[in-house]
C-alpha cells in the first residue's frame, strides 16, 4: 500500500503549491500610482513534516535538501514575474499543530533561500521572516524589505496571504515573497532605492 507521504519531490513530500499574485494600481486613499504599479508575488508549498510528533536535535532531514527546493521556489518566481523585476522579498513558515516553530525554520534557512536569490538577480540583504504554529487558514503577513539594503524605508512592506487548507498537523507551510517596487507614494524620506546598487533587482 502506497504510504500518502511517500516522496514526491526529492526527499519531500509536497502536498500543494500556491501562488499568490496582486498587482496595486492605486494607494488606500485611492492616488494613483507613482510610476509603475506594484506586484507583490508570494510562491508557497504545503510540505509534509518529518519530524511531526516527536522531538529530533537533528533537523538535517530538512535543511540538507533544501536547496533543491530553494531552486524550484527559484524558478516558479521567474515565471510568475513574467518581463518584471524583483527588488524586495521576504519569507516565512506555517507550521502545523502537530510541530514545532523550529521546523519550520529549518526549512527557510540560508541553503534555501540561496538558490531563490540567484533565481531573482541576486540579493545582498538578508531575507527578513517570521512564521508561527497554526491551522489551516490562518493569516500569515511576510514582512518585505529591500533585497539589496534593509534600510531603504520605500520598500519596508508587507503582505498577507491565508491558505484554507493547510497546513494539516503534520504539515509545514513555505512561503516565499516579492515586490517589484516599494509602497505606493512612500514619502518618508531616507536613502532612496535608486541609490542602492542594483536596484532596479537586475544583475
Amino acid at each position: 500500500m502506497e504510504n500518502l507521504t511517500d516522496p514526491n519531490f526529492v526527499p519531500y513530500h509536497i502536498r500543494k503549491w500556491y501562488l499568490h499574485d496582486e498587482e496595486v494600481l492605486a494607494n488606500e486613499s485611492g492616488q494613483h500610482a507613482d510610476g509603475s504599479p506594484l506586484r507583490r508575488i508570494v510562491v508557497a508549498a504545503a510540505i509534509h513534516n518529518p519530524y511531526a510528533g516527536r522531538f529530533s536535535q537533528d533537523l538535517s532531514a530538512i535543511v540538507g535538501p533544501s536547496g533543491a527546493l530553494g531552486k524550484e521556489f527559484g524558478s516558479r518566481i521567474v515565471n510568475a514575474l513574467g518581463a518584471d523585476t524583483v527588488q524586495s522579498y521576504g519569507k516565512a513558515c506555517l507550521v502545523g499543530m502537530n510541530g514545532e516553530y523550529e521546523h519550520g525554520n529549518a526549512f527557510i534557512t540560508q541553503t534555501f533561500a540561496d538558490p531563490v536569490r540567484d533565481a531573482i538577480g541576486g540579493g545582498k540583504s538578508w531575507v527578513p521572516s517570521t512564521g508561527k504554529v497554526s491551522g489551516p487558514g490562518t493569516t500569515l503577513d511576510i514582512p518585505l524589505a529591500h533585497k539589496n539594503a534593509l534600510y531603504v524605508r520605500s520598500h519596508y512592506d508587507t503582505i498577507s496571504v491565508s491558505f484554507g487548507d493547510a497546513p494539516r498537523p503534520d504539515e509545514v507551510v513555505i512561503a516565499f515573497a516579492f515586490a517589484t517596487r516599494g509602497r505606493l507614494h512612500a514619502r518618508l524620506g531616507g536613502i532612496a532605492a535608486a541609490e542602492v546598487v542594483g536596484a532596479d533587482g537586475l544583475h
